[in-house]
């Protein structure tokens, strides 16, 4: 090496160098700032639309007060749930409910308060005459025809002519044994001939059954 030729600087004691490196820097931490500011703006925007949001459902939430459940007297809410009781475990029909309903030997309603009953009762008068009809045979052990006429007497169950067809219709029942029991009840307990027993049993003012129904009945008294 000469005496007069220069040595070389190391490139990191150069003041280029540190220059390049703030400025290097300085680039870096504009662009933290401008993320943080983003990141703030975004923030800031969420917390004032959640704010909006608020403010809206409390608005929502004051602007209509709740109605009055409703304006039924009292008298008129006891006169359903009457009318409930009876078809739910009477299976009377909507007639027969009102009649209940405003019977001076009955609820004693007045008929504003029954008729409310009977327009917002929901009931299935079929049903009811269907279990209505099966509580006749069961029990009583009626005729086909005898059970339909006393589900639509005005002095029996008052349902309609539909009502009542539809239960006869929808009856599972067995009318010979019907008429058996029918006519041991004539026999045994009221003393009657079998030819006395037979003829209450088809008459039109007795019971009704058929002529096949009672033979069975007269064949299988003992």
């Amino acid at each position: 090496m000469k005496d007069n030729q220069k040595v070389k600087k190391p490139f990191y004691k150069r003041i280029w160098f540190w220059v390049l490196v703030i400025i290097i820097i300085g680039a870096i931490g504009s662009q933290g700032s401008d993320k943080k500011d983003d990141n703030s703006s975004l923030d800031q925007n969420s917390v004032s639309s959640n704010q909006t949001q608020s403010a809206q459902d409390t608005q929502n939430n004051t602007e209509e007060p709740a109605e009055p459940e409703d304006n039924v007297p009292q008298e008129y809410k006891n006169a359903l749930k009457s009318a409930q009781t009876y078809s739910e475990y009477m299976h009377m029909s909507k007639q027969g409910i009102y009649d209940q309903l405003i019977s001076e030997y009955g609820d004693q309603f007045p008929a504003e308060a029954a008729q409310y009953a009977i327009d917002n009762l929901k009931a299935d008068y079929n049903a009811n005459a269907l279990k209505s009809a099966k509580s006749y045979s069961d029990n009583m052990h009626m005729s086909k025809q005898g059970i339909y006429d006393q589900l639509i007497s005005e002095h029996g169950e008052k349902f309609t002519p539909d009502q009542a067809q539809y239960a006869v219709d929808n009856l599972v029942a067995d009318y010979n044994q019907n008429a058996l029991e029918t006519a041991k009840t004539y026999y045994n307990d009221m003393s009657m001939s079998k030819d006395a027993v037979r003829e209450q049993l088809v008459s039109e003012y007795g019971e009704k059954f058929t002529a096949e129904q009672a033979d069975y009945a007269i064949a299988n008294l003992g």
